[in-house]
C-alpha cells in the first residue's frame, strides 16, 4: 500500500438494525439517546451532554424528552432496567428525523457521521415507501368511484363491474400487511 492511501473504515450497520430504534412518539418517528449513542460509538452521556452545550440547534420539533407516563410504556415494551438497578437516573431524549440530521454537527466523529447518513437514508426510504402506499390506495379508490358513476348511469350493476370490484378488493389485500403474526420490523406505534 502506498504511503498517500489513507485507511477509510466505513460503518455498515445492518438497516433493520437501525429501523428497529425508530419509534412512533407523539405521532413522530423518533430515535431515542440511547440508541443513538450506541450507534455512533459513544456513550449516553456524551451525547446529551453535547446536546445541552448546543440547545439552540434543538427546538422542540427536533428534539423532546419523553414523559414519565411515555418513558414507562417503552420500557416495558423494550424491556429496560429498572431505576436503581443500574437504569437511568433522567427521562430519555427522543430526537426527530431533523434532530438527527443536527446531532451529526454536534456529534464529530466518522463513525457519528456515517450512521448519520445511513440513518438519513433509512427516514428517506420509509417516508418514500409510505408514499407509495398511500398514493396506491387513493388511486384504488379513485377507480372505485369511478366506476361507480359509470354503474349509476346504467340501470343498476353489471356482473361485469361486480366482478371488477372483487378483483380491485384482491388486489388491495395483497398490498396489505399480512394478517399472521410476525415479527414486525420497523417502528413501534403506541
Amino acid at each position: 500500500m502506498n504511503k498517500t492511501a489513507t485507511h477509510k473504515e466505513e460503518v455498515n450497520l445492518p438497516d433493520e438494525m437501525v429501523m428497529n430504534q425508530i419509534y412512533v412518539i407523539r405521532g413522530q418517528k423518533v430515535m431515542l439517546d440511547k440508541d443513538l449513542a450506541v450507534l455512533y460509538g459513544v456513550e449516553t452521556k456524551t451525547l446529551n451532554q453535547a446536546v445541552k452545550r448546543n440547545m439552540d440547534r434543538f427546538p422542540e420539533d427536533f428534539m423532546f424528552e419523553l414523559s414519565k407516563e411515555e418513558f414507562e410504556l417503552l420500557r416495558s415494551q423494550i424491556v429496560t432496567s429498572k431505576d436503581g438497578r443500574g437504569g437511568r437516573r433522567y427521562l430519555p431524549n427522543a430526537f426527530t428525523e431533523q434532530g438527527v440530521a443536527m446531532l451529526s454537527s454536534v456529534i464529530n466523529s466518522k463513525q457519528a457521521i456515517q450512521v448519520n447518513i445511513q440513518i438519513m437514508r433509512i427516514f428517506t426510504r420509509v417516508r418514500q415507501m409510505l408514499s407509495q402506499n398511500t398514493e396506491f390506495k387513493l388511486e384504488i379508490a379513485e377507480i372505485k368511484q369511478a366506476i361507480n358513476k359509470i354503474a349509476k348511469k346504467q340501470d343498476g350493476h353489471d356482473k361485469n363491474i361486480d366482478l371488477l370490484f372483487e378483483y380491485i378488493d384482491r388486489l388491495q389485500e395483497k398490498t396489505e400487511e399480512p394478517k399472521q403474526e410476525r415479527k414486525r420490523i420497523g417502528y413501534k406505534e403506541w
